[in-house]
């Protein structure tokens, strides 16, 4: 008597097929998160940078508030200078301005402009300190203005730093494939800093 055995087929499981698929999808997720992180750290960096440029502004202002200070204590009756300096310092710090709102131009110009204001009183009070030679020859007054030359250079050099981070920026996620990240993500390219205009761009004059 003779038995049939029945045929065994060796069929691979079916999950094995999706393995393949599956290291696929892997790979292309290490490789954008790679990208992401590219884009998110240049964003994280122009952002750091703006916050300098921020900060540095500040100083200068606190310092301007300082030597407004200094000068009425010698020149009590030039009442004029003294509240437009406060109004314009009172016009920034209502302002409030973060990194984040630098990339919007309307508020960066409105903040460009303020400061541009307050530049240009720091050039009138200077002005007005040559009139009173005591006040020049004071050691209050030289260490408020190498403080205040010392601020002007760091702002130069914190906003140099800031267009590069952006050029960095815009350029990058204008490139394949970190467009499709920017895309996906809501990146978008800042407007770059002017350093053209001279309303903006021109420092006071600081010479004691």
């Amino acid at each position: 008597m003779s038995e049939n055995s029945p045929t065994t087929k060796h069929n691979l499981p079916l999950n094995w097929a999706f393995i393949p698929i599956a290291l696929i999808i892997i790979i292309l997720g290490f490789v954008g998160a790679g990208y992401y992180n590219s884009v998110q750290n240049l964003d994280e960096e122009q952002k750091a940078a703006a916050a300098e440029v921020i900060n540095q502004y500040k100083r200068r202002a606190d310092l301007i508030t300082n030597l407004s200070n200094t000068v009425k204590g010698y020149a009590k009756h030039e009442e004029q200078i003294f509240t437009d300096i406060a109004k314009a310092r009172a016009s920034l710090n209502n302002m409030a301005i973060s990194p984040a709102d630098l990339e919007d131009p309307e508020k960066r110009i409105a903040y460009e402009k303020a400061e541009a204001t307050l530049r240009t009183q720091l050039s009138r009070l200077l002005m007005i300190v040559e009139n009173y030679p005591d006040l020049k020859a004071s050691q209050l007054y030289q260490n408020l203005m190498i403080q205040l030359e010392g601020t002007e250079n760091r702002i130069a050099v914190a906003r140099n730093r800031y267009i590069d981070a952006i050029r960095n920026y815009n350029t990058t996620i204008r490139r394949v494939p970190y467009l499709f990240i920017a895309k996906i993500f809501g990146y978008r390219p800042i407007p770059q800093f002017n350093v053209d205009d001279p309303m903006i761009d021109q420092a006071p004059v600081v010479e004691f």
